[in-house]
């Protein structure tokens, strides 16, 4: 069964009536991981690899505890899949926060820019 890395630190992935899963790349049946911050989704991809999808929140945790963002989760993600030659899983981000949905957008496009250019 395909895997679907869901990153977000409030938005519950099985709340059946906000439909989270709308935001998914990849259609059902999958199994969803739910992590909510920098630390949980590095653990992740270091101990299972690259899942199947992965959906991106930006603000992840307070700002005042400085918790890193969901695109320091993207820059991790380019950085694994480099040093592995990978190619990133699809992806969607459901991240209310413009900017940090661009910034997401951006690396992970210019990753897939450079790696389908080999």
């Amino acid at each position: 069964m395909k895997t679907l890395l869901w990153l977000d630190d409030i938005r519950d992935p099985f709340e059946d009536d906000a439909n989270w899963l709308a935001f998914s790349p990849i259609e059902k049946p999958y199994y969803v991981e739910w992590v909510k911050s920098y630390k949980e989704f590095c653990n992740y991809i270091n101990k299972n690899g690259i899942p199947d999808a992965i959906c991106f929140d930006h603000d992840l945790g307070d700002e005042a505890t400085n918790e890193k963002s969901g695109f320091d989760c993207a820059k991790y993600l380019v950085n694994y899949c480099l040093d592995n030659n990978l190619q990133l899983p699809k992806y969607n981000i459901q991240s209310a926060n413009p900017v940090g949905k661009d910034n997401i957008n951006g690396i992970l496009r210019s990753y897939n820019k450079h790696y389908n250019s080999k």
